[in-house]
């Protein structure tokens, strides 16, 4: 049996999908070239996103239609809101499957370089001031991405906290109110500051972060593991490796694309 290539949609994961996506009517009069399908347009920037290639060299002979098609379905479907509710959808299935673990969550951050004019983007103290961006990462006990966030490569760690507890989803799938509250949080030193602590406690979370100038060792990487493997995951897929986006908007439609293909593996494994 040949090996499925990770820019093929499947069948089941397009079952997901095709609800979700706008319904776009031609014009009766000077309808125009016919649109290109949905899941074919999709195949071009799954094939993008895995590979890291340029928009304008994307193959048309693979059947995916121009690089700019597909950039603008990209754009479209993010401005829809197609992935936040794909990965909405995708939360709650494991939700009911018993694979969320909300007594933890794990926060982190990576740094990517970034085109010198682009969106969310600043001079990285770690990468000799060139321009770069940050993802923040919110995982629940597991690994699975609860949230994504982008901002300025010169942006400390911690100033993603609370947007990333804010963006996480009210995840249904059980009897009872949806959730989107984990027990405790833990992170690293660069989240070392204790007005954010209160903050955390005043909305009924815990916090496990450690302590800037106490010697390693604190045990925390127990448990802080699996967002590093997240953040492995999602450079895995080369595209949001190297921030060649412009838009902040497109570079966050690729984090929703990506984090809605984290999710659907884990749907595959535990559903």
């Amino acid at each position: 049996m040949a090996r499925r290539r990770p820019w093929e949609v499947e069948d089941e994961l397009w079952e997901r999908i095709e609800p979700l996506s706008p319904v776009v009517s031609r014009r009766p009069r000077n309808p125009g070239r016919k649109r290109l399908p949905d899941r074919q347009v999709l195949c071009g920037i799954l094939f993008v996103l895995h590979t890291g290639i340029q928009w304008e060299f994307l193959p048309r002979e693979l059947g995916f239609g121009s690089g700019m098609t597909c950039w603008r379905r990209l754009a479209e479907w993010n401005e829809a809101g197609v992935w936040r509710r794909l990965h909405e959808l995708l939360l709650a299935e494991l939700h009911s499957a018993g694979a969320l673990d909300w007594d933890r969550a794990v926060v982190d951050s990576s740094h990517v370089r970034a085109t010198p004019d682009a969106a969310q983007s600043g001079p990285s103290p770690v990468d000799r001031a060139r321009p770069g961006s940050k993802h923040h990462l919110l995982t629940e006990g597991g690994g699975i991405p609860l949230a994504v966030l982008l901002t300025g490569g010169n942006r400390n760690d911690v100033i993603g906290l609370e947007p990333l507890l804010d963006a996480v989803p009210s995840v249904g799938g059980r009897r009872g109110r949806p959730r989107r509250r984990p027990k405790t949080v833990y992170a690293d030193r660069a989240h070392d500051h204790d007005k954010y602590r209160r903050c955390l406690r005043a909305r009924g979370i815990a916090t496990r972060i450690a302590r800037c100038g106490e010697p390693h060792g604190s045990g925390l990487g127990v448990v802080r593991w699996v967002v590093e493997r997240t953040i492995a995951w999602y450079h895995g897929m080369k595209r949001p490796r190297i921030r060649w986006e412009r838009r902040d908007d497109i570079h966050e439609a690729f984090l929703g694309l990506a984090t809605c293909i984290i999710c659907y593996r884990h749907v595959r494994r535990f559903c």
